[in-house]
Order: C-alpha cells, then sequence, then structure tokens
C-alpha cells in the first residue's frame, strides 16, 4: 500500500473519531436536557421508530454477513445494561477461555495444534435509551482481546473491537451514526456479536493468519412524510486494509435511498435504491455499482420478528477491464422465541466482496447461519448454532481466469451454566471445514473450549 493511502486511511479515522466525539457531545447534551426537562413531546416518544424493522434489512456495508445477533443472556454484556433509559449507564465484562485448537494456523498442509488462553474483557458506557433504541441514546462498547498460545508464542495477539452508536430523534427526523473499528492479529473476523461464537467466521478469502483493520461507518436518516410513508436514507463506509504488501486492501462507500410504507403495526415495506463507489489496491481495478432493492419488516408477535432486504446489483469497472457483473443481493434475518428461555434465529446474506489475496478477483458470498438455544432449570444454557457459506470468484480484467470456490461449513454446540447472576462458566466445542477448488486454501479445524465469565 502507498504511502498516500495510509496517510489517507490515518486522516479518515482521525476525521471520524473526531466526528464520533462531536456527535457525543451534542446528542449526550440532548439526553440530559430531556432528562433535565421531564417529559418529551409524546409524539416523538410513542411513536414507532422511522427505522422499525427495515434498518436491519438495510444493504449496508458489514464486516460479516452472518453475525449470530442470538446472544446467551448468561454471557451477552447487553443483558447486565439494564433497559430503563437512564441518565447514564455502563457495564464491565470479563470472560476467560481456553482452548485446545488442532489447526491454529487454518492450513491443510502444515497442520498445527497448540493450547491458548484468552482474557477478553467489554466496557459498555452509554446514556439514553441504549437498549430499546426508541429515544435519543448513545453508546459506546470497547473489547481488547488478549491471545496467549501454550507452544507457539509467536502467535501470541493483542485485537481490539471498538463500537460507537447513537440516535437523536426530532419531531420528524431521526438521525443515527454507526462506527466499528476491528484490528485484528489471526484468522477469524470479528465484530462484537462473535463473542458467543469466536472463530466460527474464518477471514476465508486470505484462509491463514494474518493482521488487518476494518473501518465500518454508518450514517443514516429517517424522515416521516406521513403517518404511514416515511423517506429513510444511509451514508456507508468499509475500509478494508492489510499490514502485509501481498494483500490488497480496499475501501467502499455507498449511499441509498428509499420510500418506505407502513402498511400495519406489523408490516413495513420499502422500495429504493442504492450506489457506491469500491477502490481497490493495484493492480486491481476501481469500481462502481448500482443496486436496486426492495425491503421488509414483519413483526407478528412479541416472538416472531423477520426482516428482508434484496435485489439486483450491477457493477462496472474502471477503464471496462470487462464487462458489467450482474447480481443478486440480499440480507434476511429472523427470530422466533417461542416461551421464555427458548429462542430461534436465522440469518442470511448475498454480497460482493473484494479479494484481499488474488489479483483481479471479486467474490460474491453467499451465507446462512442458524442457532438455537434453550435455557433449562432457570441456571442452564444449551445452544447449537452452524452456518453455511459459499465463494464463487470472479475476474475484474479480462484474461484472469477465476476459477476458485469455497464452500465453508461450521457446528458448534454449547453448553453454560450461571453460578451467580454475576458468574457464569461452559464450555464449547466448534467444527469448522472449509472444501475450496484451490487446495490450498482448503482446511477443517476442532476447537473445545472451556470459559468462564464474570459481570462487574
Amino acid at each position: 500500500m502507498s504511502l498516500n493511502r495510509v496517510l489517507h486511511y490515518r486522516f479518515r479515522l482521525v476525521c471520524c473519531c473526531a466526528g464520533a466525539i462531536a456527535v457525543f457531545f451534542s446528542l449526550a447534551a440532548n439526553v440530559l436536557a430531556q432528562e433535565a426537562i421531564g417529559a418529551t413531546d409524546p409524539a416523538a416518544t410513542s411513536a414507532p421508530s422511522p427505522q422499525s424493522g427495515v434498518e436491519m434489512a438495510s444493504s449496508s456495508p458489514t464486516l460479516n454477513p452472518a453475525v449470530d445477533s442470538n446472544l446467551n443472556p448468561t454471557t451477552d454484556l447487553r443483558n447486565e445494561v439494564t433497559a430503563e433509559p437512564r441518565r447514564f449507564q455502563y457495564g464491565v465484562k470479563v470472560t476467560m477461555r481456553g482452548v485446545y485448537d488442532d489447526n491454529i494456523n487454518l492450513s491443510q498442509t502444515a497442520r498445527v495444534s497448540d493450547y491458548y488462553f484468552t482474557i477478553e474483557p467489554v466496557l459498555t458506557l452509554g446514556l439514553g435509551d441504549i437498549l430499546g433504541h426508541e429515544d435519543n441514546y448513545i453508546r459506546l462498547d470497547y473489547a481488547p482481546s488478549l491471545f496467549l498460545f501454550a507452544d507457539h508464542s509467536e502467535n501470541d495477539a493483542v485485537q481490539h473491537l471498538i463500537h460507537l452508536e447513537g440516535q437523536h430523534r426530532f419531531a420528524r427526523l431521526t438521525l443515527t451514526l454507526g462506527e466499528e473499528i476491528a484490528i485484528l492479529d489471526g484468522t477469524d473476523l470479528q465484530t462484537l456479536s462473535d463473542a458467543n461464537s469466536p472463530g466460527s467466521h474464518p477471514n476465508l478469502d486470505v484462509s491463514g493468519r494474518t493482521r488487518f483493520q476494518t473501518y465500518n461507518t454508518r450514517i443514516g436518516a429517517s424522515y416521516d412524510l406521513t403517518g404511514k410513508t416515511f423517506l429513510s436514507s444511509g451514508v456507508d463506509s468499509l475500509v478494508t486494509e492489510y499490514n502485509s504488501a501481498n494483500l490488497f486492501s480496499s475501501q467502499m462507500f455507498s449511499g441509498n435511498l428509499f420510500v418506505n410504507y407502513r402498511y400495519s403495526e406489523k408490516i413495513v415495506i420499502g422500495v429504493g435504491g442504492t450506489g457506491g463507489v469500491d477502490s481497490v489496491d493495484n493492480p486491481n481495478p476501481d469500481q462502481t455499482f448500482e443496486q436496486a432493492n426492495v425491503r421488509a419488516s414483519y413483526q407478528a408477535t412479541g416472538k416472531i420478528a423477520f426482516n428482508f432486504s434484496g435485489g439486483v446489483e450491477f457493477r462496472q469497472f474502471e477503464n471496462n477491464s470487462r464487462s458489467e457483473y450482474i447480481s443478486p443481493v440480499f440480507e434476511l434475518s429472523a427470530t422466533y422465541q417461542p416461551f421464555d428461555g427458548t429462542s430461534v434465529t436465522l440469518a442470511g446474506s448475498r454480497r460482493t466482496f473484494n479479494s484481499g489475496v488474488l489479483a483481479g478477483q471479486d467474490f460474491a458470498g453467499t451465507t446462512i447461519t442458524a442457532s438455537l438455544r434453550q435455557r433449562l432449570l432457570q441456571r442452564f444454557y444449551v445452544g447449537v448454532s452452524g452456518g453455511y457459506q459459499n465463494s464463487d470468484y470472479f475476474s475484474t480484467v479480462s484474461g484472469v481466469a477465476a476459477n476458485r470456490q469455497d464452500n465453508y461449513y461450521f457446528i458448534e454446540p454449547t453448553l453454560d451454566f450461571s453460578i451467580t447472576r454475576f458468574w457464569t462458566v461452559g464450555g464449547y466445542y466448534l467444527h469448522r471445514r472449509n472444501d475450496s477448488s484451490f487446495q490450498s486454501f482448503s482446511f477443517d479445524d476442532n476447537q473445545v473450549g472451556i470459559r468462564t465469565g464474570l459481570t462487574f
């Protein structure tokens, strides 16, 4: 990567942080002001959120298309923070894991096994309605992770996840901000939502141990036109920066605009479009794309929720390096809670990504994941999650033969026990396998881990 691009990324990060700090203090001041004067405008607090349902099905970039959003109550810090909007909220969670991994580098030909130990604290700070998201709020989560290997200390690593989000509601206008920074050193993609499934989302494109950073930014707005129709728009950015000169970094910027209609209290539908630019390290061509999208959300009861966004993407390449690429895109999520203590989730997506390891190639990633969690005897939590991902590579330059295709599977049963409301212990087994048409990217891996969590 050139020095100019490195400086550009650093400048962008400083600008994002400065903007986030400014928004933080602005939202904090508004939250404190509202609490100081008492009740707010009933129309602003009792009306359904303009983004209800539809926001979850947006077409914005995500680091990991298949995130398990159904976190275990015994290990999810967010359930330790009260749902009652207050002036200031905080939470601290520390998870420690001991893991045996029979393929720490995700290699097909040079398998290396080892034991490793992790310390994974999470600090949450917030103002306002940080759980319900029906009113103004600002929330910051910081999650560093320390990895210590028994026999291969060269793989010891420290990772950082930083997530900032906020919302401010006016009479008709709602503004949102989200920023997630991941500083990673290992084999996996990570977000804060991966707390209960560490290792289930490997970086399949690179399929090996590497250092990289991702910067995922979203700014959104929603405006009520009438009681049933509203406009929603967003500006998104996803930067992936690899530390190795042999890998290709990229940055993507996009914007979208939707017209949405509340058919009923349970159903919201929308139509709109997305457009953006995608810049990739040389010798890869830069790209532009447009999407025609539809959205729908369905909140059948308090037990069932469904969100979907889908459409068609048209992608062009710099200097007409190849013909236009047309592909379907979608995102979906569904949750079902038939009983207290029982939850089922389903998530899926199809998106286009730049390859960080193969020159002149992108890939379409299609992912589906499902999970089931059940509380037993008030203190035991049994769960199982699994998923599948297909990566279908295509050339971005005429004359490049792109014939790589990957099929990845994972399954992970878990068992946790709540000793007290502040202390949990548990264990898990993770099996994951990638079958690639390029043998060097194939692997299979097994992990057995025990964990304990303390909440302060």
